[in-house]
C-alpha cells in the first residue's frame, strides 16, 4: 500500500475543501491515489468542490485576439515572476502581439511560435529582448487557435487578464455577424463561458471517460444509500442529466437570467436576425492552469 502522507492529506484538502481526517480515509482507500481519492470523498458526499491540482504560483496575463475579419482568433497565455510586470503595459501589449501571431502565423506548437515573424525578427528574439529590457523572465505557455470560413467569434478577457475566453459561433449568413443584438449575445456567451465554467460547449462533446465516471459515482452514492439496483440506475441517470445541464455550455442557465438557457437565448437571436445561430464551441484559459 502506498504511503498517505501528510503532504498528499494537504493537497487533497487544497482540492476538495474536505475535512483532513476524510481526506485521509479517503486517501488509505484509495492507496494514495489522489485522483480515485477525490471521487472516494464525492461518493461520501464530502467534497463539495474540486480545484485544480499544482496551480502554477508565478504571475502573467491572458491576451486575445481576433482578426479584423473575425474569420480567426487566438488566445495566448504569458508568465512573467512578478504581478507588478503582469500588470505592466509593455508586457500585456506584448502578449496580445504574440496571440495576433498565433492567428495569422496558425503555429503547431510553441517551438513553431518562437520561429514565426513578429516585425521583421523572430518571435523568440523579441521575447529575449523583452526578457532583457523589463528584466524579467518569461514563458510561453500555451496558445489556442480557431478559424471559420462563415462563423463568428466573440471573447472577453476576466480579472485583467487571469481569465480570456474565445466562443466561435455557426451563421448561415455573414451579415449576422454585424448584427447588435448578436454581437450582445456573443458578448454574454462569452462572459457565461468565464464566469460559469463550462466543461463543454454541448454533451455530446463531454468526454466518455467523464460520463462514465460520473455515472459510476452517482451510482455508488445511491448503493450507498440503500436503493436497489433499479432505482440506482434511474437516480444515476437523473443526476447525469442535471450534471449536462450545469456542465454543457448550451445547456446552462442563463447568468443574466435564469428563465432562459443559452439554447433559448440562440434560438431568440436567430429568429430575431434571421439566421440560423449556433454555439459551436469554445477554448478558456485561467492563468496558471496550463498542464
Amino acid at each position: 500500500m502506498a504511503e498517505v502522507t501528510a503532504a498528499l492529506v494537504k493537497q487533497l484538502r487544497e482540492m476538495t475543501d474536505s475535512p483532513m481526517m476524510e481526506c485521509k480515509k479517503a486517501l488509505v482507500e484509495a492507496d494514495g491515489d489522489i485522483e480515485r481519492a477525490v471521487d472516494v470523498l464525492r461518493e461520501m458526499g464530502v467534497a463539495k468542490a474540486v480545484k485544480k491540482a499544482g496551480r502554477a504560483t508565478n504571475e502573467g496575463t491572458v491576451a486575445v485576439h481576433i482578426s479584423d475579419d473575425g474569420k480567426t482568433a487566438a488566445l495566448l497565455e504569458l508568465s512573467c515572476e512578478t504581478d507588478f510586470v503582469g500588470t505592466n503595459p509593455k508586457f500585456t501589449d506584448f502578449a496580445a502581439k504574440l496571440a495576433k501571431v498565433v492567428a495569422e502565423a496558425d503555429p503547431a506548437d510553441v517551438d513553431a511560435l518562437k520561429a514565426a515573424d513578429l516585425d521583421g525578427e523572430t518571435v523568440e528574439a523579441a521575447l529575449t529582448e523583452m526578457i532583457h529590457v523589463i528584466g524579467e523572465n518569461m514563458q510561453i505557455a500555451r496558445f489556442a487557435r480557431r478559424a471559420t470560413d462563415t462563423g463568428a467569434f466573440s471573447s472577453y478577457v476576466h480579472m485583467g487578464g487571469k481569465i480570456g475566453v474565445v466562443v466561435e459561433f455557426g451563421l448561415q449568413n455573414a451579415a449576422t455577424a454585424d448584427n447588435d443584438e448578436f454581437k450582445t449575445f456573443a458578448h454574454d456567451v462569452a462572459m457565461q463561458v468565464a464566469a460559469a465554467n463550462p466543461i463543454a460547449c454541448r454533451r455530446e462533446d463531454v468526454p466518455a471517460d467523464v460520463v462514465e465516471r460520473e455515472k459510476a459515482i452517482y451510482k455508488k452514492q445511491a448503493a450507498d444509500s440503500g436503493k436497489p439496483e433499479e432505482i440506482q440506475e434511474r437516480i444515476a441517470t437523473g443526476k447525469l442529466e442535471a450534471f449536462f445541464k450545469e456542465q454543457c455550455l448550451v445547456d446552462q442557465v442563463f447568468i443574466k437570467d435564469s428563465s432562459v438557457t443559452i439554447t433559448d437565448l440562440a434560438k431568440k437571436v436567430s429568429k430575431s436576425c434571421g439566421d440560423q445561430v449556433e454555439v459551436l464551441a469554445f477554448d478558456r484559459f485561467v492563468f496558471g492552469e496550463a498542464e
